[in-house]
């Protein structure tokens, strides 16, 4: 099992910057994709970034590519998300989630373990 704890969100103007942070604990040694999705209201659930655990190989979603950064940290088991020049639409509750198998690191359903979500607010 492992657990996942999303921390950073909050309110911020457009074009500013927001720093999300997931701290993973329980069978860290076993995740080989971890990942930052995000829901905004009324829509679907999609994909912003993932990094695998190993080889630090980067995805990232057009809308965020350029802006957004992923990054981990094996040794503490965190996985982060800085986000640039913020805007509007990227308003949305963040969730972290971890793999411990294969699949594809956009797809929702490569993902086993799921943080409880962050409110990320951009103001125009």
């Amino acid at each position: 099992q492992v657990q996942l704890v999303e921390s950073g969100g909050g309110l911020v103007q457009a074009g500013g910057s927001l720093r999300l942070s997931c701290a993973a604990s329980g069978l860290t040694s076993t995740i080989s994709i971890m990942g930052w999705f995000r829901q905004a209201p009324g829509k679907e659930r999609e994909f912003v970034a993932a990094i695998r655990r190993i080889s630090g190989n980067t995805y990232y979603s057009d809308s965020v590519k350029g802006r957004f950064t992923i990054s981990r940290d094996n040794a503490k088991n965190t996985v982060d998300l800085q986000m640039n020049s913020l805007k509007p639409a990227d308003t949305a509750v963040y969730y972290c989630a971890v793999t411990r198998g294969l699949g594809s690191p956009q797809a929702m359903g490569t993902y086993t373990y799921w943080g409880q979500g962050t409110q990320v607010t951009v103001s125009s």
